[in-house]
């Protein structure tokens, strides 16, 4: 414990400094390919899975069942409708959710029947239900217009409060490619994507933006403490502040992410919750995404867009000057003043 305090004592005095904004073009090759994987994944396997809340279809639940047979289920609702491409799923301990294309009034009382024959249950124990084409076409453009809404005030929100955009522009690329991950994440692994899933995208967008606030806020604190004497360029302040929040953002992502794993591990193994599984999911993908893009996309980007302002470059200028007059040696005009602030 000891070591770790002294660790992060270390990099918020600048004692010890790793290059995190110099070596940007490294964090953002990882990203592009992260990306890229999460654009082609869905593509080459098909196309992502909806849920029938967004698709529409037919379900039934069987509770209070002595067997988990998933197999019986598919074949007693192929039995009723051969063409129907059934998805089965163990809910609980004792129950088993059966989901198809939206069946007729007729056909729902027969794959009924058929179920509670097949798991020699009550009819009662047999329950149905049905969610139309159109109402999961206003559910998909609920989320999307949520999704567009949550991305605009936020970026207006980071704009006026820090006062220039490029923070926010800078905050809202992190963003996308939380987002953009996370959904390939389910794409790639055929995960279903559930008004739950939705509300956990939503969440991790909200935890990445306060992690990147708390870093640019800090960056900000540096930029406005550098003088007219001081020796570090702006984007060794920016540096500084992603290291002296780096120990902070390790330990709320260990905090969430433990509690986020263990609530998946009990609704999808345990409780066989489907609910909570997809919550989860989401969750413990965006905030180990999330984490990265606030420490590798956002604090380098935005010092990208402000390095060739004039105000930023006649300043670097000044401070590499009053280093190297420090030093004894002469600056190099034109040179990546980043790796000279740090220490590794």
């Amino acid at each position: 414990m000891a070591s770790f305090n002294q660790f992060g004592n270390d990099l918020h005095t600048g004692k010890l400094s790793y290059n995190i904004v110099g070596r940007r073009k490294v964090w953002y090759s990882i990203a592009a390919v992260m990306i890229l994987i999460a654009i082609l994944g869905p593509v080459l396997r098909g196309g992502f899975t909806f849920g029938i809340e967004f698709t529409g279809g037919s379900e039934f639940v069987l509770s209070e069942i002595s067997t988990e047979d998933q197999d019986a289920a598919a074949t007693a609702v192929t039995d009723v409708v051969p063409e129907a491409v059934p998805k089965v799923s163990v809910v609980g301990s004792d129950s088993i959710r059966v989901q198809t294309d939206q069946l007729s009034d007729t056909e729902s009382r027969e794959v009924r029947a058929a179920l509670a024959t097949a798991y020699s249950v009550d009819a009662a124990q047999v329950t149905s239900s049905f969610i139309g084409p159109s109402w999961g076409q206003d559910i998909t453009g609920s989320a999307i217009r949520a999704l567009l809404t949550f991305l605009v005030l936020a970026g207006a929100v980071m704009a006026l409060y820090f006062r220039t955009w490029k923070m926010a522009v800078a905050a809202m690329v992190a963003l996308l490619h939380d987002l953009v991950i996370t959904a390939g994440f389910y794409g790639i692994t055929g995960f279903e994507i559930t008004p739950a899933a939705v509300i956990g995208f939503l969440t991790i967008l909200g935890y990445s933006l306060y992690d990147t606030v708390v870093v640019f806020d800090k960056i900000r604190e540096n930029t406005m403490e550098d003088g007219p004497e001081s020796r570090r360029t702006f984007a060794g302040s920016v540096n500084l502040a992603v290291n002296q929040t780096l120990v902070r953002s390790i330990n709320t992502s260990i905090v969430a992410v433990l509690p986020v794993a263990s609530i998946l591990v009990i609704g999808a193994f345990v409780l066989g919750a489907g609910t909570l599984q997809d919550i989860s999911l989401a969750l413990l993908i965006g905030m180990l995404v999330g984490t990265y893009s606030t420490i590798f996309i956002a604090a380098p980007l935005y010092a990208q867009l402000r390095e060739n302002e004039p105000e930023i470059r006649k300043r670097d200028k000044k401070a590499l000057a009053l280093r190297a007059k420090a030093t004894g040696t002469l600056p190099v005009a034109g040179t990546d003043a980043t790796p000279a602030d740090v220490s590794a």
